[in-house]
Formats: C-alpha cells, sequence, structure tokens
C-alpha cells in the first residue's frame, strides 16, 4: 500500500471514529500516523524518492530563502518580475508558471531568494495538480509569503492555510516550548509546568512512539506550555 493509500484510510478512519472521552487516545494515534505519513510524503520528494518536476529542485542561496505560495494566476510572477532582475512568465490565462522560477533580492547588502512558485489548488497535500512539489520547496523556505486575489472571498486565504498546515507549516506560530534531554536509563520521564488539557503523558508517549522515539531512546521531555495533538506532531 502506497502513502496515498495510507493517508486516505487514516482520513477515513479519523472522519467515522465518534469523539468522545474513550476514543480520545485512538484518535490522537491517528492523528500522529497522519501526520507521520504527510512527512514522509514530501520528504520522499526531497530526497529523490518521488517524481519531482524539472525546475523545482532548486539550490537554496543568499542570507533566505522566501517563497511566494498562491492559487494560479493571483500575480506571484509578476511580483517576482518587479522585486527581481528574473522575467518570470505572465499571462491571462490559468498555470502560466508550471516549475520553481527564482530570483534575488538585494536589500541593504543582504540576497534573498525568492521563488516563485506554480499555483496550488485544494487538495494540494494530497497530490492534486503539482501540489506535494510546491510544498516540499515551500518548507525549505524562511518566509513563506501568501498572495490572494482581491476579487475573491476570504476564504481562499483559509484553504490555503490548511494545505499547508496539514503537512507541517504553521503559519506565524512559534515552536511550541518543548524540550528533550538524553538520559542513560528509564525510558521517558515527563514534567509538564503547566495544566495540560488536550494531552497528557500517555498521549505524548504514544505519538513519541509513532514517530519510532521511543524504540531505543531514553529521554526526559519537558513541556512548558499548554499542547494539542497537532502541535507535537
Amino acid at each position: 500500500m502506497g502513502i496515498l493509500e495510507k493517508i486516505s484510510d487514516v482520513e477515513k478512519e479519523i472522519a467515522r471514529t465518534q469523539k468522545n472521552k474513550a476514543t480520545e487516545y485512538h484518535l490522537g494515534l491517528l492523528k500522529a500516523k497522519l501526520a507521520r505519513y504527510r512527512q514522509q510524503l514530501l520528504e520522499g520528494l526531497s530526497s529523490g524518492k518521488g517524481a519531482k518536476g524539472e525546475g523545482f529542485d532548486v539550490m537554496k542561496s543568499g542570507d533566505a530563502r522566501v517563497a511566494l505560495i498562491g492559487f494560479p494566476s493571483v500575480g506571484k510572477s509578476t511580483l517576482l518580475s518587479i522585486l527581481t532582475k528574473t522575467q518570470s512568465e505572465t499571462a491571462s490565462y490559468e498555470f502560466t508558471t508550471l516549475t520553481c522560477i527564482p530570483g534575488v533580492i538585494e536589500y541593504k547588502g543582504a540576497n534573498i531568494q525568492l521563488l516563485d512558485l506554480p499555483g496550488i489548488i485544494e487538495g494540494a497535500s494530497q497530490g492534486k495538480g503539482r501540489g506535494r512539489q510546491v510544498i516540499a520547496v515551500a518548507r525549505t523556505a524562511d518566509l513563506v509569503i501568501i498572495m490572494l486575489d482581491a476579487t475573491k472571498s476570504e476564504a481562499q486565504r483559509r484553504l490555503l492555510e490548511i494545505e499547508l498546515e496539514s503537512v507541517g507549516i504553521r503559519l506565524n506560530k512559534k515552536r511550541p516550548n518543548i524540550y528533550f534531554k538524553p538520559k542513560k536509563g528509564g525510558g521517558l520521564s515527563f514534567t509538564a509546568m503547566c495544566p495540560l488539557t488536550h494531552v497528557n503523558e500517555k498521549m505524548c508517549q504514544m505519538i513519541l512512539h509513532e514517530y519510532s522515539i521511543l524504540c531505543s531512546t531514553n529521554l526526559k521531555m519537558l513541556v512548558c506550555v499548554k499542547l494539542t495533538v497537532r502541535e507535537i506532531c
């Protein structure tokens, strides 16, 4: 069974599982599996195990990398051409840009790599269009700029955020305050510095085990903020 089929099966099981106290651990484990499968899907592309589109394998250069993300025909190529010396093809029809087009912004002595990525569509994180390749490149960026069509509703922004968040790109959010420290033995020791309402020690152990972290590792885990399953994954 391929990764996409595994993702589909887990999503179906999550959808048909009732949410209550008795199923919270089961749902937490399913969400951890889903996050891991989606991560593997993108890691396969970035390591050459999946099909890469021509032009997507752009070497990272300069002092920072910025990725332009948006639906087709929202002005990404025009912005790249204005801000850099690179001319990216523009036209009045959708999907003009079919590869990743890099440009460089020179600002106060810094060279910032700007990437014009092909437009993505709803369902990109599941493989629709060239979405997986686009998102795989976006994960390597230091900054993601979402470009929107001002004539359309606010819903388009939320759709893009959902696609990015589903593969671990958490926009405008800091990494949660979780610390791991190796120890000599005893498996996992768990310490929470504040009351936890969405997860507990057992849930954290299950999620870490899903990522094979507890198979042969002795760790101290220190949680300093309230967490959800999504934040741990």
